[in-house]
């Protein structure tokens, strides 16, 4: 009787699984918050312009610091923050307090701004 119950108890189960499993095929999974380096596997956004305003520019090391909206492309929130510039150039068109729209991307671990336009 023994042997009986469990092998019954057993039956129950898998047929309970087995109940759950179409409904497990049907499920999804966000792999873009996964924290894959999305550049490489060529499932990020676009970049985007964003709008931002210049705190401080630092020449000799190619950095600007913006406060700047959301940078939605990589799902960042509004903040202010130091990005590397792809061009030091880029930095000679900026002055401090000035309204600026930028397209950063991540290269190498780094945020580097690849262009810089006047904001409006």
């Amino acid at each position: 009787m023994k042997k009986f119950t469990q092998t019954v108890a057993q039956l129950l189960a898998a047929a309970a699984l087995s109940l759950s499993l179409p409904s497990m095929a049907q499920m999804t999974m966000d792999h873009n918050k996964m924290g894959v380096d999305q550049g490489k596997t060529g499932t990020a956004a676009a970049p985007g312009m964003t709008y931002g305003e210049v705190r401080k520019i630092d020449k000799e090391n190619g950095k600007i610091t913006i406060k700047h909206g959301e940078i939605k492309h990589m799902d960042m929130p509004p903040m202010s923050m130091v990005f590397n510039v792809k061009d030091k150039a880029m930095l000679d068109k900026v002055q401090v307090g000035q309204k600026i729209q930028f397209i950063v991307i991540q290269d190498a671990g780094k945020m580097v701004v690849t262009d810089i336009q006047p904001g409006k």
